[in-house]
């Protein structure tokens, strides 16, 4: 048996329709809406990012078979949020509000980034 400290992942700061720009890989530069959030695997789907082309067979869901390109996940580590007021990536701390709920802000401008 393995002895020693767990490693906790990370809660991602990545949410469903945050505007993110890629920072790595062959589609850096793009951005785009987040659709999906795989937190166990952190990995995430953009929108018209990271496009694949899928051979599928008729049946269930489609009527028609043939090639079909769909959005494959991203790593989280290669998303960074766009900031909606400096209009530029940037990284996420967290706010504490007077009613006492935490929310995602903004670290250059302090924006809340409101999803």
């Amino acid at each position: 048996m393995k002895t020693g400290s767990v490693k906790k992942k990370k809660h991602p700061l990545i949410r469903k329709n945050d505007k993110v720009i890629v920072i790595a890989g062959k589609e850096k530069g793009k951005i785009g809406a987040v659709l999906k959030v795989d937190e166990k695997k952190g990995r995430a789907i953009v929108e018209k990012i990271n496009m694949v082309k899928r051979h599928t067979r008729p049946g269930g869901k489609s009527a028609q078979g043939g090639i079909i390109e769909k959005e494959a996940s991203i790593h989280i580590s290669n998303l960074m949020i766009m900031c909606d007021k400096c209009a530029e990536p940037a990284r996420v701390g967290k706010r504490i509000l007077e009613d006492g709920s935490k929310v995602r802000a903004c670290k250059k401008c302090g924006e809340l980034l409101e999803s």
